[in-house]
């Protein structure tokens, strides 16, 4: 799997480093540093730390993303969601 944090985005909350420290930790107060090519044994909490970033600064590529399964879990992810 493959993640991009958009680092113009990210507003330091550390939701991520706290869900996946594995994958994501703070250098200082505020500098964001992750793992881009995390190992597939951090999907699930990979998953659950895209789902809990309040400015949504990351995204997964690759077959079965966590941030898609996060985003539906979440009700945004189908345009039949919420019916």
């Amino acid at each position: 799997m493959r993640l991009v944090v958009d680092l113009n985005r990210c507003q330091g909350y550390a939701q991520c480093a706290f869900l996946a420290p594995e994958v994501f930790f703070l250098s200082g107060e505020e500098s964001l540093v992750y793992d881009p090519h995390a190992d597939e044994e951090q999907r699930g909490k990979v998953a659950r730390a895209v789902a809990a970033c309040p400015v949504r600064a990351i995204t997964v590529d690759g077959p079965g993303a966590a941030d898609r399964s996060a985003t539906t879990a979440r009700g945004q992810g189908s345009p039949h969601a919420g019916r």
